[in-house]
């Protein structure tokens, strides 16, 4: 969304530029004159920005160091008293109950996220919520009350200090706005908080119709109180603006001024985020455009001239295409964010996080290193004595490098159980601990220890109760179990099989997001390529597959999926020639060659395993389907697919994609001769498969078809019920692993599919889209899920569809 109102700037940014240099204090005129720079003064700005971001980051200590935080994502409710036009995170009541979500994640919930966080080296809890919903919602009222809280902020400060004894991870508060007391009492239990100002403008939050009315938070004077209140608390804080939802220029200009007088009045800003508009649908303001580029990378250089050398500009890295990272590197910024290798951006949920070893590889190309830092900043950490409080210098020193107060390398280690008199018990927080998360005189600390027993006490276990622990187990550590365990998962029923979909979803909900994602593709099957001539529909020569690419571009297909050995009297270069053919004019992502199609280019063409995968590559082939195997173990090859690869020759191929750099996906094919504890075994081949190489993308659990198929590991339970607790216990033993289970629609109803979604799976694959050009050449041919079909499929669920590129990417539109 472009800016409104005409600037009517009174000096020029080479004037305002200039000023900075000779050290004066930038006023109004000069703030509002670098915001608009276009043109030269927009280059001589980036320059400044670029150059005053490696003064500071040099006197810092850290030159060429960008920074990031690894962090987990905990929405701790999304019920909200807002009504923001731009935010697709909140939910009301009635979408709550019909998401089978909670009002507020359980302390449970919240530990088996972050346990699993811990695993993957998080330092930092993000507590993100909506802002006292208790005061609109009357559901939010009722379970706080429940539960012995006198607030939701009640609650965080709970939450916060359980989430430091239990894993060591360090809180970062983003609740919205807090009044002073609330937080002085909320500072013993995170290093660091936050809260974006936004804006300074009164006309989006007075005017009907515009972004912020109608909701009492947005009022930029309370948020600007929150900010001086920090302050005066002396609190890292983390705030920052949005550009894009309607503001003017002025209003931009105004608002970096706002920040930068806090700052210099307390110094406990610790980062400005500088953050673009983006367009969420199902929202008011799903039709706006997306914050222009230019003038989004014009506000972070002025930022950076504004705020000076010292401060951290952050910019949120998947809110821009990996393309623009450069541009924005120009203009000054010195930090990433919070980056989670766990779970989605629950506020940007179409957008997902990068790869960390992406970003750092981007970082690096870009001249700079990626370093991680904790929740709160090395300048604050180093001065801990001053700006954190004393209860959390222990948790703090044993995260922090001592020299430069980055974060040390590695995951934390759980905390030893607290002595008495201190830290959480299993009666309750102790009496410090009671008034450390009390942020109003109402409840104290008999109602803290009654909220203690009422969420910890086991629920009611008509049966199952063997089921429901290792449940509990599965979700808290998955690694601790042992294949027995998972096998009695695996064939549960009854109350067992109903906690173990509902922990299955919840770990899609609070890792995965709400997204039910797809990708737009067609299948190609190279069984059917014939260099000399096509002599049947299902058969096409080189020219008909550059033919059938450009249909599908034409289309709106970004991936072509291709598998299936050539004919023997095909010369096996084939393989390499028909890959060139597909993406010879680029535009599509050539998803293509099972182990056993690769294996047969290695072995006839004599290139041998490696070279074949380079080979492959040059042609064109980005990634790699995992199948081409039922389940790895012999005795079921024997039986179901005997002219498969050997279960041992599969893995080695795999492994071999994987470490030539190519991703895969996963498979296991069930319901015919296998055991419950061959599926177990084959889940857990692929979990250390991806520990050894991350190569797979996602996993797909699909059913085998008659005559062989559809065979119930347990015989009194339904067919649904067999494919959900397939489903279930794949997101789980494979979580923190392969992190997206996809639904194999071809193989299911739309009812079932639905189900399956609410099991812990979380894509649909492909559209498998027909095309006009050869259609009988791909397989299951006749059987496509269009973008609106898929659409209506999740509808009923109130999920969003997520158009996704192979590698589970965004699209570029």
């Amino acid at each position: 969304m472009t800016m409104l109102g005409s600037p009517n700037a009174s000096v020029a940014a080479g004037d305002a530029l200039r000023r900075i240099a000779a050290g004066h204090r930038a006023d109004l005129d000069d703030a509002l004159a670098l915001v608009t720079a276009t043109g030269a003064d927009r280059e001589a700005l980036f320059t400044t920005a670029g150059a005053l971001r490696d003064d500071g980051l040099a006197s810092a200590g850290r030159p060429r160091v960008i920074t990031y935080s690894r962090k987990v994502f905990v929405p701790l409710t999304t019920l909200c008293r807002d009504r923001c036009h731009y935010c697709i995170f909140v939910d009301t009541p009635g979408q709550l109950q019909r998401l089978h979500k909670p009002v507020y994640m359980s302390p449970e919930q919240v530990l088996h996220v972050l346990r699993q966080g811990q695993a993957l080296g998080c330092k930092e809890a993000l507590l993100t919520l909506g802002d006292r919903p208790e005061e609109r919602w009357p559901d939010a009222r009722a379970w706080l009350d429940e539960h012995g809280f006198a607030s939701t902020l009640d609650y965080v400060g709970y939450i916060a200090r359980l989430i430091t004894a239990e894993t060591g991870l360090l809180a970062h508060l983003n609740p919205g706005v807090m009044s002073a007391s609330e937080l002085d009492v909320l500072r013993p239990v995170a290093p660091s908080m936050g809260m974006m100002l936004e804006t300074t403008s009164r006309r989006l939050y007075e005017e009907p119709g515009q972004p912020h009315y109608a909701s009492p938070d947005k009022d930029p004077a309370v948020r600007l109180q929150v900010i001086e209140d920090a302050g005066a608390a002396g609190i890292p804080f983390t705030t920052g603006i949005l550009v894009g939802i309607g503001e003017t220029a002025r209003d931009r200009a105004e608002s970096l001024l706002a920040l930068r007088d806090a700052q210099e009045r307390h110094g406990h800003i610790q980062e400005v985020i500088v953050q673009n508009f983006r367009a969420k649908p199902r929202t008011a303001m799903q039709d706006v455009p997306d914050a222009d580029l230019l003038e989004y990378a014009t506000v972070v250089a002025a930022a950076r001239a504004i705020l000076g050398p010292r401060m951290r500009i952050q910019v949120p890295p998947n809110l821009s295409d990996p393309a623009e990272f450069e541009l924005l590197v120009r203009a000054g910024i010195d930090d990433w964010g919070g980056v989670s290798p766990l779970t989605a951006d629950h506020v940007n949920p179409e957008r997902p996080w990068p790869q960390i070893d992406e970003l750092a590889a981007r970082t690096a190309a870009l001249g700079y290193e990626l370093r991680e830092r904790l929740t709160a900043h090395p300048e604050y950490v180093r001065d801990a004595g001053r700006w954190v409080d004393p209860a959390l210098h222990d948790a703090l020193a044993a995260l922090a490098d001592p020299q430069d107060g980055l974060a040390r390398p590695g995951a934390p280690s759980s905390p030893a159980p607290a002595a008495s008199g201190a830290g959480l018990s299993e009666a309750g927080p102790s009496a410090s601990a009671g008034a450390a998360v009390r942020p109003s005189e109402a409840g104290g600390a008999a109602a803290t220890t009654t909220a203690t027993k009422i969420l910890r006490t086991p629920s009611a276990r008509v049966q199952g109760e063997g089921v429901e622990q290792l449940v509990s187990r599965a979700a808290d550590a998955p690694g601790t179990l042992d294949d027995h365990e998972w096998v009695a998962l695996l064939e549960a029923t009854g109350s067992g099989l109903e906690t173990l979909v509902r922990a299955a979803d919840d770990q899609r909900r609070y890792t995965i997001g709400e997204a039910v994602s797809i990708v737009v593709n067609r299948n190609l099957t190279s069984t059917g390529f014939r260099a000399g001539g096509a002599t049947g529909p299902a058969e096409f020569d080189l020219a008909e597959a550059a033919a059938i690419a450009a249909d599908a571009r034409e289309l709106g297909v970004t991936e072509i999926c291709v598998q299936g050995m050539l004919p023997a009297a095909e010369d096996p270069r084939g393989y390499l020639d028909l890959a060139r053919a597909l993406t010879a004019d680029g535009g599509i992502h050539l998803h293509a060659y099972r182990p056993q199609d690769v294996c047969d280019l290695a072995d006839r063409s004599g290139l041998g395993l490696e070279a074949a995968l380079a080979a492959l590559r040059e042609a064109g082939v980005s990634t790699v389907p995992g199948t081409g195997v039922k389940v790895l173990a012999e005795r079921v090859r024997g039986i179901v697919a005997p002219t498969d690869l050997h279960t041992d020759r599969w893995v080695e191929a795999i492994t071999a994609a994987h470490r030539a750099g190519f991703h895969s996906t996963s498979v296991l094919f069930y319901g015919h001769a296998e055991t419950a504890a061959e599926r177990i075994a084959h889940l857990q081949r692929l979990r250390a498969i991806q520990e050894d190489t991350g190569g797979f993308t996602e996993f797909v659990p699909i059913p085998l078809p008659g005559p062989q198929g559809g065979v119930p590991l347990v015989a009194e339970r339904s067919a649904l019920d067999e494919h959900r607790a397939m489903v279930a216990v794949s997101r789980l033993l494979l979580a923190g692993s392969i992190r997206h289970i996809q639904i194999p629609w071809t193989r299911h109803d739309r009812d079932t599919t639905a189900a399956l979604l609410q099991a812990g799976g979380d894509d649909l694959g492909g559209t498998l889209l027909d095309g006009r050009v050869r259609p009988a050449a791909g397989i299951e041919q006749g059987n496509e899920l269009p973008l609106d079909a898929a659409a209506r499929l999740v509808r009923p669920l109130f999920r969003p569809l997520r158009r996704r590129s192979t590698d589970y990417g965004e699209v570029a539109t």
